[in-house]
């Protein structure tokens, strides 16, 4: 007796449906993503074994190796306020027009006397050429000003929600007067607490940090 034929049927998948899929996932991916902030200048932050993600909306003291100082105002809801007390407050004489302008800037890193012509600028003005915020000594610390200027649009709020905002990145070659004068600032406006940015790296195998985390993925 003969075999019984089967019969072929088309392997042809529609896939319609599963491009569509595909295209409503990467699309909710891309809108859903929040994208890293970007910096003033690059630098090669210290390790730790900290794994706490930074706030979203954060206040970023960036220090670099030469001792250049920049800030970063995350909150744009608060940034305009921040320049509008400082201009007031140090008589920098800015019109409304330069204010607006440097709220578009993405950081500050100019002695105060010279934002006016930061302002004026054509194009903005990188990073690497800017002087940066002045700290060297407690006469000339312009971060105490910035620093007051900060504390000043938020308050009425809450203290601890601010110092969970401030947040300073130095470079690992920086040098400590420098870390210390950032400190002074702080310390002048009452702002006692704030965060370190460092590069995140597993804790050492058998250190006390190791065998918390080990016992705590454990349960």
């Amino acid at each position: 007796m003969g075999r019984a034929k089967i019969p072929r049927k088309s392997t042809n998948i529609d896939m319609t449906a599963m491009c569509d899929v595909a295209f409503l996932l990467l699309s909710f991916f891309i809108l859903a993503t929040k994208q890293k902030p970007p910096e003033a200048v690059a630098v090669v932050a210290p390790s730790s074994v900290s794994s706490k993600a930074a706030p979203e909306k954060s206040i970023l003291i960036t220090l670099t190796k030469e001792g250049k100082v920049f800030l970063m105002m995350g909150d744009d809801t608060k940034k305009l306020d921040i320049l509008n007390d400082i201009n007031k407050t140090k008589a920098l004489g800015l019109s409304d027009a330069e204010v607006k302008k440097l709220d578009k800037m993405s950081f500050i890193g100019m002695p105060l006397n010279k934002l006016k012509g930061l302002a004026d600028l054509a194009e903005p003005l990188p990073a690497t050429k800017m002087e940066g915020i002045p700290i060297k000594d407690s006469a000339t610390n312009e971060m105490v000003d910035w620093i007051r200027s900060i504390t000043n649009a938020y308050a009425g709020g809450s203290q601890k929600e601010l110092e969970e905002m401030l947040l300073l990145k130095g470079d690992g070659d920086a040098l400590y007067p420098d870390f210390k004068n950032i400190k002074y600032a702080l310390k002048k406006n009452n702002i006692l607490k704030f965060k370190i940015v460092t590069n995140s790296e597993s804790a050492p195998v058998g250190s006390e940090l190791y065998n918390f985390n080990k016992s705590g993925a454990k349960e």
